[in-house]
């Protein structure tokens, strides 16, 4: 709250003149008789009427203050946040093949630590637009850019094996995130690639995509997933039920590095869960979104409603003069 003219609050110092001046007339109004013995009289009661014989003069004097009031021009603030976001746009490119089925992120698989560690690194986002894209033997979009972190973190949920038939089409998936990023007018755009497989799907290769990615200033940060050496996958076998198998981990490194140094991104390796939700903090904190916040007031005039009170007060004060405390002649 503040006032426009708070000279005009001096104004109320006209209340203490006109209340002497009041007092003054109605003590001197008043007619004195003078006499020997007031017991022959007989004490008459005050009326209700006449104690309130003041509240005329009372209601002018508050109508009064509240016009001065409204001289001053009473105004109400509000905060308006004005915030200058340097735009972050990321896509999210996840690998579901089987091979993100294999057990070495004790005691879940790769896909089910991946999709844990993504949806921290969602809520740690504030200002950007993320989007989501899953990939297999093809690629396709499970949720485009969005600020509905909650929706996108429900697609993320429902992701699971076998909605896309087994393979690993690294460079659509990257084609396909950087298709989504195409016409983004955001200063920076990212794709995060997470993979735990070799390139042998889609029309498009990984490096060709990396190129275009380059060519729409699209830098992409490549993540590999999985231990070194042999590692266990569940099998399921008609005969024998669910059993485990000990393969060969595969992790196409070279050309994942080469994907981030055309890019301008980086690659990372993660060995285990820990190792993963450290690379997408990182990743974090290199891409933090530049938020300029200029604090400013907003000011709205509040002089109507002082000045329709006292208009109240006056014709409260008309009417009242008129009916029931009307002075008699």
């Amino acid at each position: 709250m503040r006032l426009a003219n708070p000279l005009w609050l001096w104004a109320l110092l006209l209340v203490v003149p006109a209340v002497i001046l009041y007092l003054w007339r109605e003590r001197r109004g008043q007619p004195v008789i003078t006499v020997s013995s007031l017991a022959r009289f007989v004490p008459a009661s005050t009326g209700v009427r006449v104690r309130l014989r003041h509240l005329l003069f009372a209601l002018q004097l508050a109508a009064l203050c509240l016009w001065v009031v409204a001289m001053a021009r009473p105004q109400a603030g509000s905060h308006v946040r004005q915030i200058d976001i340097n735009a972050l746009d990321i896509v999210l490119c996840l690998d579901i093949s089987g091979s993100m089925q294999a057990i070495d992120f004790q005691p879940h698989n790769r896909l089910y630590v991946a999709k844990e560690v993504l949806t921290e690194f969602i809520h740690g986002r504030k200002e950007d637009r993320i989007g989501l894209v899953c990939f297999a033997r093809d690629a396709y979009t499970e949720c485009p850019l969005t600020f509905d972190y909650d929706i996108l973190i429900e697609f993320l949920e429902q992701i699971d094996f076998g909605d896309i038939p087994d393979g690993t089409a690294i460079g659509m998936a990257v084609a396909g995130a950087a298709n989504r990023l195409r016409e983004s007018e955001a200063e920076t755009k990212l794709i995060i690639l997470l993979t735990d497989g070799v390139n042998n799907r889609g029309q498009i290769d990984p490096i060709t995509a990396a190129q275009l990615c380059a060519t729409l200033d699209i830098k992409v940060y490549s993540v590999g997933v999985g231990k070194k050496g042999m590692v266990k996958y569940p099998v399921n076998d008609p005969v024998f039920g669910r059993r485990f198998v000990t393969r060969q981990s595969e992790i196409d490194e070279a050309t994942l590095t080469q994907i981030a140094l055309i890019t301008g991104g980086r690659y990372y390796r993660a060995t285990d869960a820990k190792a993963l939700a450290n690379i997408y903090d990182e990743i974090s904190e290199l891409e933090k979104t530049p938020v300029q916040v200029e604090q400013s007031v907003r000011y709205e005039d509040l002089y109507r409603w002082p000045l329709l009170l006292g208009l109240g007060l006056v014709l409260l004060q008309f009417g009242l003069s008129a009916t029931w405390l009307r002075s008699q002649p």
